[in-house]
């Protein structure tokens, strides 16, 4: 490291940490960059390009996380907290909260209190799945190798929901994946919990045609965002329903399959079945 990079990344830890101490002041970017001795447009692209996001949304990060400590562990109003962490009112920590964790602050606070999710194991080509789904349609598809470990998953991401070991015809209809093209499964709903922007990616990897693969950078330009390419990652990473929502069809720009939740083997094996298919398929067309 240089010595001017050095001190670039002195500026920026100097610069989160101010963050992480004032941001119930909710500090304005003049005021951040001030802080580390750096004009405004300077600091704002020094810092992006270090810490991958902006300050204003690190800023917005912090506040969150903040705003989640005091849901969870005590009983202040929405009122209450959005004061606690600095902000304006209960509308915008509303906004907040959507925006970066894709519910309201009401249902963060309840954890699924009032939700009701039925969920099963089904056997697979590539091994046991689990499917859970609401009324409103599937909201979690993970696959378990282990014993118990996608059922841990689903509790983790509504901690107070009721789960009823039940297999309905949502979950039915899920499995059709595995017999036929799942572009024609027009009776599959989801029911998800994510961010605008994450909800926007899994969006966009519906559109990836069977048989065939994408890269980040792809997936970045179909959202007409092309620097992206890390949060689009962040976002695929995060993806709740296996298969369903290809997350798999998404590999490096240099070809290699990168990094799968479910295992770069099972990745692979997806890939190559769906090409196949996608081959007897066509073939069938003509």
């Amino acid at each position: 490291m240089s010595e001017q990079d050095y001190i670039n990344y002195t500026r920026i830890a100097d610069a989160i940490k101010y963050i992480q101490q004032n941001y119930t002041a909710q500090p304005t970017l003049e005021d951040i960059a001030k802080n580390v001795h750096l004009s405004p447009f300077h600091f704002q692209k020094m810092f992006t390009d270090w810490a991958g996001v902006s300050p204003k949304k690190f800023l917005q990060f912090i506040s969150v996380q903040h705003a989640k400590t005091i849901l969870k562990n005590t009983q202040s109003t929405l009122f209450d907290t959005a004061y606690e962490t600095g902000l304006s009112g209960t509308g915008r920590l509303h906004d907040l909260f959507m925006k970066i964790e894709g519910m309201t602050p009401g249902e963060y606070k309840n954890q699924g209190k009032h939700l009701s999710i039925n969920y099963s194991y089904f056997d697979t080509i590539f091994g046991k799945i689990l499917i859970a789904s609401t009324k409103k349609g599937i909201c979690f598809m993970s696959f378990s190798d282990a014993e118990n470990d996608a059922y841990f998953e689903l509790q983790k991401l509504f901690p107070k929901a009721t789960f009823v070991h039940n297999t309905d015809e949502i979950q039915q209809n899920a499995m059709i994946i595995y017999s036929q093209d799942w572009t024609n499964m027009k009776d599959i709903k989801f029911h998800l919990k994510g961010s605008p922007f994450q909800i926007k990616i899994w969006e966009t990897l519906l559109r990836i045609p069977l048989g065939t693969v994408a890269t980040y950078g792809n997936i970045a330009k179909e959202i007409d965002n092309t620097n992206a390419n890390r949060a689009v990652g962040s976002a695929i990473s995060k993806n709740p329903v296996a298969c369903l929502i290809p997350c798999h069809r998404v590999i490096k720009s240099s070809g290699a399959l990168g990094n799968y939740r479910w295992g770069k083997a099972k990745k692979m094996a997806l890939i190559g079945w769906e090409a196949a298919n996608s081959t007897i398929q066509n073939k069938g067309a003509k």
